[in-house]
């Protein structure tokens, strides 16, 4: 297949680099000039676009994708599908869908769960808003960059389902490092803690897959001074988007926007930015409760 894709940065290059050595045709574009392994770079976003049947991007924001759609979607042919795997705020992700349906394209919403290191392995789950002729159309493309992809419904509910999704994600991690906190203060045994809550109802993700406690559990960033699996600052990002959608629908999320406040004072008062967002557990230690 020939695929574009837009965004080579450490999520896009993993990802084209795998469907590169799945033997799949990439033209990739990037504004830093990275160079991946098997993919031939084009010198315009317009360029890597021309002639696709699929142009893949994976942005930073809603108005970069925005920026970058006004660019491609002109230069791509009718019927190709426009796959965009970027994290952006719903009503970006709905005007760049409605965009390229009016051009003749089959435009797609695919943000993404595993990280960087799911993105190497082709592991990543994708959660898709669109129709089912556009997702049948890269299906296969889906499994080899990851191992899941669902579709969640029309334009725009993939961005919906990953946000809901980390506004959960959010949360969670944020009580189970304040529980161990706690723990540590009552006297608890962290190993304990850990067989209990893990095997009863305080069972968790956030608890244990990922546990923030370091040499309890699984292995995880917490095992690696916090190094990020996944950064404090783009959890701050997912739930920053989540409270941008509640606020545009009415929705009360009370726990969600303590999240987003919490993480938000992490990263930009404290030392969370390029820490992993379940180093959450060390800043609790050393506070009290005033």
């Amino acid at each position: 297949m020939k695929i574009g894709f837009i965004g080579l940065g450490n999520m896009g290059g993993p990802m084209a680099a795998n469907l590169a050595k799945a033997g799949h045709e990439v033209t990739g574009f990037d504004t830093a000039g990275v160079a991946i392994e098997g993919v031939t770079l084009a010198g315009t976003a317009a360029e890597a676009a021309t002639g696709r049947a699929v142009v893949i991007t994976m942005l930073p924001n809603g108005a970069i994708l925005k920026s970058v759609a006004d660019e491609i979607i002109p230069a791509m042919d009718r019927g190709a599908v426009l796959l965009d795997c970027s994290t952006v705020d719903v009503e970006s992700a709905r005007a760049v869908a409605d965009q390229a349906q009016k051009a003749g394209l089959e435009p797609l919403d695919a943000p993404v769960s595993g990280g960087v290191t799911g993105a190497a392995a082709g592991t990543l789950t994708f959660m898709v808003g669109g129709s089912d002729m556009g997702f049948a159309a890269v299906r296969e493309l889906f499994d080899v960059m990851g191992q899941k992809a669902v579709l969640c419904g029309p334009s725009g509910n993939g961005q919906a389902a990953k946000i809901c999704n980390n506004m959960i994600l959010g949360v969670t991690m944020i009580a189970t490092c304040e529980a161990f906190a706690l723990a540590d203060k009552l006297g608890l045994d962290r190993q304990a803690m850990f067989d209990v809550v893990s095997t009863s109802s305080g069972y968790s993700w956030s608890m244990n897959a990922y546990c923030p406690a370091p040499g309890i559990g699984p292995k995880s960033p917490a095992d690696n001074g916090y190094k990020p699996g996944f950064a404090a600052e783009l959890m701050l990002k997912d739930l920053r988007l989540a409270q941008q959608a509640a606020e545009a629908v009415d929705a009360d999320t009370p726990m969600g926007q303590a999240a987003r406040d919490l993480y938000a004072q992490f990263v930009e008062g404290e030392d969370g930015k390029g820490r992993d967002f379940s180093a959450m557990l060390p800043r609790f230690e050393t506070r009290g409760r005033g």
